[in-house]
């Protein structure tokens, strides 16, 4: 339906032309001075919480394991520095491994030298001067003169050791696994409780819950560490080729845009189906193996992840994984071809725009550094507001009192009315915390060191588009390259974008970190309530966060778009955001189709790179070539480098290809800002590229003869 006269259109007026447009306005004004501000006054405030923390916090008490007295085990300088490790007295009365590494086990906890590595009760070694020699390592000061029973009812020794590996700085018994599923500790399936009592070994399990994950949690990271000291030259090989692919695919991409990315469609469509068709061949040759055919949900969760290589249903999924992947490729290349051609040449101009801005390519080492400060000055101060607490003491007992679990003061414990009332009670280490006003809003200043982070970190993130956003831009709208561009584009733009616009991207990053943090609340809620069974909360929930979601990616897609044309123009947050999603809107389709073809050519760069290396990595690691057999480190997992070398070359990748698509997404908006402003007339001519203007069919009319 056509507009009536003078109603003002959905979308707004399409941009006029202007003759004293030349590209990224330089005589511009600060924008956004509130929320700059704000931000500043923000940061301020992050540095006084930091300096707050650091001033009160104590990073010794995640360093070092807290004894029943409060002291620190392996502290340099102190009388316990021999003494690094923690044991308890009584492990089986320990609720669960999370008890142990919350410091709130009731049972005496001291400082040890070493882990007791052999069965002893007290009662046989105070009858032998060695083992009682031995023993009292593990006891407490003051033993001299009293008996078996004087010193257990002091509480000053165990009643009984059993032999225990450290973990996590402290004294786990060394429980085991017989084929049979026999628990055993020190070899023995049974053992001596101390108090004449023959227990089995299983026993030790209930006080160390879910043990034997532990264990097998221990050994998988043990093995994990050892085969990154056995491969950590070799995946940094890997890492380094991966560099230079991507950066050899960049520069040919400066020089054979076409031909690139029709040759990387093939391949990539060749990868695909060269892993279908090696699926295919481990899954007929599991046909005759005996237990192929168990399914995975039989099988369950394994530590051992090479176990789901030997099953037939792991390659079967990894079949129609791919072959979906293959005809979906297959389809967008059939239907697409049109907009691929004009994809090819945005991708065309964007490799001339970074040949004459090189420096982009280096930029996102900036940005990493930046995050890494950020991430960093979070990471320690969320460490030393964990770590600012008091030592809380509480009373502890094996029979029934009123003062169960209330604070106590161990300084004068022994004298106080409550030892008096309860006379087996111990006044123990519980926990870190407080009753300072500083300790009651603790938990406020941490979810502001959580919310400053990502405030922070987005807008690093921010600053990095629009500085890449306002150098290409310049490139596009000079009408003689690179005559009419700054001599250093990069810096100029980085420049214009930290003095004129901080509050705007201060202002595009806070409205993403308000919805990223309500993101973390919600995870919070659904993790606090993952035990109710409430049907109607968990939909709730879950529609919530997948709003919210959608809500984030949309506020990314128009923040991205509000800074090239902040940069561009020059204008506030609001409108420059209004514009951007105006003319976007104009160019609905070109929008869905054109932009989006551009993004999924050059996620194919991407998963082309990752793929070559991944394939590299793991014929290598795997020692299926027989050229590599010799040269190849002996590994307990080889999908640990091979995993890793896949995870880094693609983080590479997209360190260079996101230059890349910024690139893209700011010539596109350019590019749809050329097609309103000019007609190609000689007074009004197209600032495009020659090849743009051949795929869309226009043309600049050349100056009539005089």
């Amino acid at each position: 339906m056509m507009e009536l006269e003078g109603e003002k259109p959905k979308y707004g007026e399409p941009r006029k032309y202007d003759p004293t447009f030349k590209g990224p306005i330089y005589n511009r004004g600060c924008t956004d001075i509130v929320c700059c501000i704000l931000f500043i006054i923000c940061i301020l405030g992050y540095v006084a919480v930091g300096i707050l923390a650091w001033s009160q916090g104590d990073p010794r008490k995640v360093i070092y394991p807290t004894d029943s007295r409060g002291q620190f085990c392996g502290q340099a300088g102190t009388p316990l520095e021999t003494k690094p490790l923690l044991f308890y007295f009584n492990i089986m009365k320990c609720a669960s491994p999370m008890v142990l590494l919350e410091f709130q086990c009731p049972t005496t906890q001291m400082c040890v030298e070493k882990c007791p590595d052999k069965f002893l009760t007290l009662l046989k070694a105070y009858t032998n001067k060695e083992d009682f020699k031995y023993y009292k390592n593990f006891c407490k000061e003051g033993l001299e003169g009293l008996t078996v029973t004087q010193i257990l009812s002091s509480g000053l020794c165990p009643a009984m050791l059993t032999p225990s590996k450290p973990f996590t700085r402290r004294c786990f018994p060394a429980l085991d696994q017989k084929k049979g599923g026999e628990i055993t500790v020190g070899n023995n399936s049974k053992f001596d409780d101390g108090e004449g009592n023959i227990r089995d070994a299983k026993d030790l399990v209930a006080g160390v819950k879910n043990a034997t994950v532990v264990i097998e949690a221990r050994q998988v990271v043990m093995k994990i560490f050892e085969d990154y000291t056995q491969s950590w030259y070799w995946i940094l090989i890997g890492l380094v080729i991966a560099m230079l692919i991507s950066l050899l695919f960049i520069v040919l991409l400066r020089f054979l845009a076409g031909i690139m990315v029709w040759v990387m469609i093939v391949m990539v469509i060749l990868v695909i189906g060269y892993g279908i068709f090696h699926c295919s061949m481990e899954y007929v040759s599991l046909k005759s193996e005996a237990g192929s055919n168990v399914t995975l949900k039989d099988l369950g969760f394994q530590t051992d992840f090479s176990v789901y290589l030997h099953i037939r249903q792991t390659w079967l999924a990894f079949i129609i994984i791919l072959a979906i992947v293959e005809v979906v490729i297959i389809l967008l290349l059939i239907f697409l071809r049109n907009r691929i051609l004009i994809a090819i040449a945005l991708i065309k101009e964007a490799s001339r725009a970074i040949g004459y801005v090189m420096s982009a390519l280096f930029y996102p080492l900036f940005t990493f550094a930046l995050l890494s400060i950020v991430i960093a000055y979070w990471a320690v101060t969320a460490v030393f507001l964990s770590t600012s607490n008091q030592p809380i003491y509480k009373v502890f007992n094996e029979t029934a009192c009123d003062h169960s679990r209330k604070i106590c003061e161990p300084a004068n414990f022994s004298t106080s009315s409550m030892k008096a009332e309860c006379p087996d009670s111990k006044c123990l280490f519980a926990f870190y915390g407080g009753e300072t006003v500083y300790h009651k809003y603790l938990i406020g200043l941490q979810f502001y060191n959580v919310f400053l982070f990502f405030w922070c970190a987005n807008f690093v993130t921010a600053l990095g588009q629009m500085t890449l956003a306002g150098a290409f831009a310049s490139y596009y709208w000079a009408f003689v390259k690179p005559d009419d561009m700054p001599a250093f584009p990069i810096f100029s733009s980085l420049g214009r974008s930290l003095r004129y616009h901080t509050g705007s991207l201060a202002f595009g990053s806070l409205i993403l970190s308000i919805i990223q943090i309500i993101r973390v609340l919600l995870e919070y809620i659904d993790h606090k309530l993952q035990g109710t069974q409430n049907k109607c909360t968990k939909f709730l929930l879950c529609c919530l966060k997948c709003c919210f979601w959608c809500l984030e990616k949309f506020i990314k897609f128009i923040n991205r778009n509000a800074y090239i044309m902040v940069a561009i123009y020059g204008k506030n947050f609001c409108t420059s955001a209004k514009d951007a999603f105006f003319l976007l809107m104009r160019n609905m389709i070109r929008v869905a189709v054109l932009d989006k073809v551009t993004d999924f050519l050059l996620f194919l760069g991407k998963l082309l790179i990752v793929g070559l290396v991944g394939i590299f990595a793991f014929f290598f690691f795997s020692g299926r070539v027989k050229a590599f057999e010799n040269t190849a480190p002996n590994l307990h997992y080889y999908w640990v480098p091979i995993l890793t070398v896949v995870v880094g070359s693609y983080l590479i990748a997209h360190g260079f290809f996101s230059v890349y698509a910024m690139c893209v997404d700011t010539l596109f908006l350019c590019f749809l800002e050329d097609l309103e402003r000019n007609d190609g007339s000689a007074e009004r001519p197209y600032l495009m590229s020659d090849r743009l203007l051949k795929v869309l069919n226009k043309k600049n009319k050349p100056e009539p003869a005089e």
